[in-house]
């Protein structure tokens, strides 16, 4: 009953929902979420933090670089449903299809600026 509760206090903020919709089309790094989102630093690191609590996301650190995916190996099934709730319901929000527009255009940034680092795509479900 406990991961029930913090994944359904997790999705319960918009804006969580949007940085999962983001983590579900492919890895990401803090400033790609802020970029493509239009939110601070902390915001978005507290966003994918509260997820990642909740069981829905992996990290991965490369040098002070933080990079979320959402953890499909080993996420139950309930957040697994969960998810492709949020699937479904970003496919008809007009925020989450502008999101996923503006996530190809993203570049992720290095210790020197911006860079054009090779992303990680997470394949799709089965």
């Amino acid at each position: 009953m406990d991961q029930l509760v913090r994944a359904a206090r997790a999705i319960s903020d918009p804006t969580r929902v949007r940085v999962l919709n983001l983590l579900m089309q492919r890895e990401c790094c803090v400033c790609e979420v802020m970029d493509v989102l239009r939110i601070s630093q902390v915001n978005a690191s507290r966003y994918c933090n509260a997820l990642k609590d909740a069981g829905f996301l992996k990290l991965r650190k490369e040098g002070r670089w933080k990079h979320y995916s959402v953890d499909r190996d080993s996420c139950p099934a309930l957040l697994r449903d969960m998810l492709e709730a949020v699937r479904r319901g970003a496919e008809q929000d007009s925020a989450c299809l502008q999101d996923r527009r503006r996530l190809t255009s993203a570049k992720r940034r290095s210790e020197t600026g911006l860079s054009d680092v090779p992303v990680l795509t997470a394949k799709a479900p089965a």
